[in-house]
């Protein structure tokens, strides 16, 4: 039925983006700004040069740099020695006999470093990242460049997302999507199945 799996990660094979957004909350309130928790969660999904834009205009004048330094740090502090996956990701990629890649907006080290750190690091054959397209989600550029590496009809792949910009990007390239929303709900529009978890979904779309 299918010719291979990709999965977004944050948000959707790990539990980090509540993780982001406490941190987060933190950072730019140890530099003197009030920001909301529906403001960072407005962010969830986006590529990291179109969250700076966002952010720039939402508070004029903002050491970014500073709040951005405070904000790794707290992440990288939180998850120094251990990553939560979500629920049922480790069935769903043990039971997996199809190959796979990664599809992310993060930067390609910070990627393989939250791989590594949950433990799953060898179950992908590519991690495809924001470094290697120049069009990042809700475009479809990086689903397209995945199906190219395993020389797949990209309408043969099947996908599990957890935003909105994700799963239309998937949805945009022909993939068949799986939304499992993580901190913002979703109607699914973009989404062939919508899912309360990755297991579900996989039995949803037929794969298990």
């Amino acid at each position: 039925m299918y010719d291979a799996l990709f999965f977004d990660l944050d948000g959707t094979l790990i539990d980090t983006e509540i993780i982001s957004i406490e941190t987060g909350l933190f950072a730019y309130a140890a530099h003197g700004h009030a920001v909301g928790r529906d403001f960072l969660e407005s962010l969830v999904g986006t590529d990291d040069p179109t969250a700076e834009s966002l952010i720039r205009a939402a508070f004029p004048g903002i050491d970014l740099a500073a709040v951005s330094r405070t904000h790794r740090a707290g992440f990288l502090e939180r998850t120094e020695t251990s990553l939560p996956l979500k629920p049922g990701a480790s069935e769903l990629l043990a039971a997996m006999k199809l190959p796979s890649a990664i599809v992310t907006s993060s930067r390609s080290d910070s990627a393989r470093r939250k791989l590594a750190v949950a433990g799953i690091a060898d179950v992908f054959a590519h991690v495809v990242s924001l470094d290697d397209v120049t069009a990042a989600k809700p475009a479809p550029a990086p689903y397209l460049l995945a199906a190219s590496l395993f020389g797949v009809d990209p309408r043969r792949c099947l996908v599990f997302e957890d935003s909105e910009i994700g799963a239309e990007a998937a949805h945009r390239a022909g993939c068949v999507v799986v939304q499992v929303p993580d901190v913002i709900p979703s109607k699914g529009r973009w989404a062939h199945h919508l899912a309360p978890d990755l297991l579900t979904g996989a039995r949803m779309a037929g794969l298990i």
